[in-house]
């Protein structure tokens, strides 16, 4: 039988593995980030709250369409802590995301974030994709005003699938969240993956693999 401070002891390194399994919570009514700081710690040491001002909860880096003149016609347009400090610790980033007529933002994912779509102009289709086994595609049209939520670490898509201009704003569940593209990751790693590698994971030719990654 195990002892009862075992399980104690389990249950608390249970629960602080959840607890450091997402964003730092903040423990004032904000941290701005110090972004020039020299000290490494998971996220940004604070500002000087005596030197904040208001400048540091304000952008304007989402008022302008992004260019979209690039291969898939679409462009993302990020607000996180980077280019807003007073989103230290606090969960949260945006990103404005623009489409040419019929532009792709392709397969990708965000390791550290939840993220929800509202679209401002246009119609789009949007998808994500489940995990192994099942890999269901659950996908829809959206309209102006609609939103679609893409679940954490789940590969998902849109495309602009009218012939004018579309962009959502996209809230996501980190101050961080990252994005692997998958066409990118897989085929224009550095160094590249093996193109036997490669050629055995997709079940197809070396050279249709070479073919790829010249494209990455």
């Amino acid at each position: 039988m195990t002892p009862p401070f075992l399980l104690v002891g389990l249950l608390l390194a249970t629960c602080s593995l959840i607890v450091m399994a997402s964003d730092p919570s903040p423990l004032q009514d904000f941290c701005v980030a110090a972004l020039n700081s020299t000290v490494l710690v998971n996220g940004f040491p604070c500002k000087d709250p005596k030197t904040v001002t208001a400048d540091d909860f304000f952008s304007e880096r989402l008022r302008n369409m992004g260019n979209t003149t690039n291969a898939f016609g679409f462009n993302v347009t990020l607000l996180n802590v980077n280019q807003l400090p007073g989103l230290n610790t606090l969960g949260i980033a945006l990103a404005r995301v623009d489409y040419a007529p019929w532009g792709l933002n392709p397969p990708h994912y965000h390791p550290r974030a939840t993220e929800v779509i509202t679209v401002m102009e246009g119609s789009l289709l949007v998808g994500f994709i489940t995990s192994n086994p099942d890999n269901k595609l659950f996908t829809k049209r959206l309209e102006k005003g609609d939103v679609f939520i893409f679940p954490r670490t789940l590969i998902h898509f849109q495309q602009n699938v009218g012939n004018c201009y579309a962009a959502v704003l996209s809230s996501l569940s980190s101050q961080n969240p990252g994005a692997v593209t998958i066409g990118r990751a897989i085929f224009g790693s550095n160094p590249d993956i093996p193109d036997y590698i490669l050629a055995k994971a997709f079940q197809v030719d070396k050279q249709v693999i070479d073919e790829l990654q010249s494209h990455f």
